[in-house]
C-alpha cells in the first residue's frame, strides 16, 4: 500500500510541476510583448485587435470586414517600421473575397519594430517580404510535446 501511495504522490508532483512550469512560461513570454502603434491609414475594413512586438519578433491579429464595403484588392499588406521610421520589411496576407469577416494572424521575425502600416494592394512586390513564421502552438500541441519529452527522457 505504501508503494502505491508513493507512486500517486510522484504522479501528483509531476502534474503540479508541469502545470506550474506552463504557467511560468506563458507569463514570461507574454510579459515581453509590448504594443506597437498603427500608422495613419483610412482602412475601416481592417480591424486590428492585437499588435505586439518583442525585441526580436512580433504578432498582429485582426479581422478583415468585407460586409459593408466590398474589398476589390487581393492582398492585405503589413509594413513594419523601426522607431526612426525605417522600413524593416513587409508581409502579405491573401484576402478571400467570399468571406464577409476574415480573421488573420501575422507573425514576424524582425528586430526593434515600433510601428506598422496597413494597406490593400493588388499584387505582391517581388522583394522585401519577410519569411513565413508558423503559428503559435495550441495548448493541446504543447501537452502532446511535453508528454513525448517525458517519454523520451524518462
Amino acid at each position: 500500500m505504501d508503494k502505491v501511495k508513493k507512486y500517486i504522490l510522484y504522479i501528483v508532483l509531476l502534474v503540479a510541476f508541469a502545470l506550474f512550469s506552463n504557467l511560468l512560461i506563458a507569463v514570461g513570454l507574454n510579459s515581453n510583448y509590448k504594443d506597437i502603434e498603427r500608422k495613419q491609414d483610412n482602412l475601416s475594413q481592417v480591424d486590428i485587435f492585437q499588435a505586439e512586438a518583442t525585441k526580436v519578433n512580433g504578432r498582429i491579429r485582426g479581422i478583415i470586414n468585407n460586409k459593408e464595403k466590398k474589398i476589390e484588392e487581393k492582398y492585405l499588406k503589413l509594413e513594419f517600421f523601426s522607431a526612426r521610421d525605417v522600413k524593416m520589411g513587409s508581409k502579405y496576407i491573401e484576402i478571400d473575397p467570399n468571406q464577409e469577416e476574415m480573421p488573420f494572424e501575422a507573425f514576424f521575425k524582425l528586430n526593434n519594430v515600433s510601428s506598422y502600416k496597413v494597406s490593400l494592394v493588388n499584387e505582391k512586390e517581388p522583394q522585401g517580404e519577410i519569411e513565413f513564421i508558423p503559428k503559435d502552438l495550441t495548448k493541446r500541441e504543447i501537452w502532446v510535446a511535453t508528454f513525448l519529452a517525458f517519454l523520451i527522457f524518462w
